[in-house]
């Protein structure tokens, strides 16, 4: 099939158009022909090249956002964690006193399954529910960013505190050991999510609040594009925290040392695919 812009050059010189007005020409009906008969990639191909090019990527594209979304999280966890541990009675200030004591009895050792609340779930009911819990929190980070950034700002802020309120408290009451053995390995992958969900909802608050040329409409779909891929990474990760948390995390035969070698090889994988993967890509 002959494309349009082999007949434009020769019709616009016969009406002798200026040589720069041919050009043009010809340039427009190139990327015409080429945008509607492209070959547009689907199915496992399409999965393979954004999670082994487009969601790292952009994460490093978006690396501004990243940082303060980490700080964000991180400030507060401190800052609970130390403030809680010694006063433990502050923890009444972020959770309520029956979450306290389900805490204590999830993080006690006693049982078949840590970080667990009383009843016998099975590992693929806890399957299910932690990935609704940790999408939602996900989502509350990411569409927080509509309300030109300050949602995602309160709940990057508050998860962190909250999280750090939890590890403040049990380390004082002498469960330290039993927590950082639960969350230590499925951390690197719910804990990175979250941050980079927060990234992504703040990429929409700026694009709201500073949107340049642009409407502020035009500038939000902009945005929005742009921190997708990362939420399709976000999704993912979490799917591996959930599993990590339900099938491997919550088992009391598996030894300390394992664990956190199991964690730090689960660590150094996440830090390393972030900011190496996909830079060699074409």
């Amino acid at each position: 099939m002959k494309s349009a812009g082999s007949k434009s050059g020769p019709k616009a010189r016969a009406r002798s158009y200026p040589a720069y007005l041919v050009d043009r020409l010809d340039q427009i009906t190139s990327d015409a022909h080429q945008l509607i008969y492209q070959h547009r990639e689907y199915g496992f191909a399409r999965l393979k090249q954004i999670f082994t090019e487009d969601f790292p990527r952009a994460v490093r594209a978006h690396a501004a956002y990243l940082w303060v979304s980490l700080a964000l999280f991180a400030v507060p966890t401190l800052a609970l964690g130390f403030i809680v541990y010694f006063r433990p009675e502050l923890v009444l200030t972020v959770i309520d006193a029956s979450s306290v004591a389900n805490f204590e009895q999830m993080y006690s050792g006693v049982g078949d399954a840590l970080g667990r609340p009383g009843g016998a779930q099975s590992d693929w009911l806890m399957f299910g529910f932690y990935i609704r819990n940790n999408i939602g929190v996900a989502f509350q980070c990411f569409a927080g960013g509509l309300f030109a950034g300050l949602g995602s700002v309160f709940f990057i802020a508050y998860n962190g505190a909250l999280g750090g309120a939890v590890a403040g408290y049990l380390t004082q009451r002498g469960l330290g050991s039993t927590f950082y053995a639960f969350v230590v390995t499925h951390a690197a992958f719910e804990l990175t999510a979250t941050v980079l969900a927060g990234a992504a909802g703040l990429r929409l608050g700026h694009a709201l609040l500073v949107p340049g040329r642009l409407t502020r409409l035009q500038s939000l779909v902009a945005a929005s594009r742009e921190s997708v891929v990362i939420i399709y990474g976000v999704v993912l990760m979490l799917l591996i925290a959930a599993a990590l948390e339900a099938f491997w995390d919550a088992a009391t035969w598996i030894p300390l040392p394992v664990r956190y070698s199991v964690a730090a090889v689960c660590w150094i994988a996440v830090i390393a695919y972030l900011t190496l993967q996909g830079r060699r890509a074409r």
